[in-house]
């Protein structure tokens, strides 16, 4: 996969994937609401377990090399380190860390879109935990906008991930990918949750 200018980068590439999982976003949605993880804090903190199994399996996809030349900056945007400081601050013992996402980098952009996606609903959902007293400073900074707001950093997200050239192969992983990233959270969600 090589990167293109983004004026000669094929436009909505992020508006498909989006319309191809938004059946798979909103079973995610509509599963974390009935696991009602607000309604108490013992509640909250099997959200973080499954907030940790999710963000930390992917930090190496945050951290690798080349998805990191392609999309500049993508290592500083992982949430992992702030899921297990939200665990520590409740007084909660950090799990180990999850088994690692095992994707293709056409995979991996799809995983990635998922969970840069989720940062932009996290503003409802931090406004759900500080009804139980919760905030950027005590149990949910994973939650927290960046310090430059969300909208910024998702904007530079779309525009990296929309301006990568790639094929009619590549394009099928990375939609595979989104879908197998909600499909993961789901998982995660009933483990916890059942």
């Amino acid at each position: 996969m090589a990167s293109v200018p983004l004026s000669l980068a094929e436009p909505g590439r992020c508006k498909r994937l989006k319309a191809a999982s938004s059946q798979a976003h909103d079973d995610v949605d509509q599963r974390v609401m009935a696991a009602r993880p607000f309604e108490s804090r013992e509640r909250y903190a099997r959200f973080l377990q499954v907030q940790h199994r999710f963000h930390g399996s992917l930090l190496a996809l945050y951290r690798d090399e080349q998805l990191n030349l392609l999309l500049p900056g993508l290592a500083q945007l992982s949430r992992a380190a702030a899921v297990e400081h939200d665990l520590g601050a409740l007084g909660l013992a950090v799990p180990a860390p999850p088994a690692q996402v095992c994707a293709s980098p056409a995979q991996a952009l799809g995983w990635l879109y998922c969970s840069e996606g989720s940062n932009l609903g996290a503003a409802f959902l931090l406004r759900q935990a500080q009804r139980l007293g919760l905030d950027a400073g005590l149990g949910a900074c994973h939650l927290a906008p960046p310090p430059q707001g969300r909208a910024l950093p998702w904007r530079q997200f779309v525009a990296r991930l929309d301006g990568l050239s790639l094929d009619a192969q590549q394009e099928a992983e990375v939609v595979a990918g989104v879908i197998a990233a909600f499909g993961s959270y789901q998982a995660h969600l009933r483990a916890e949750f059942a």
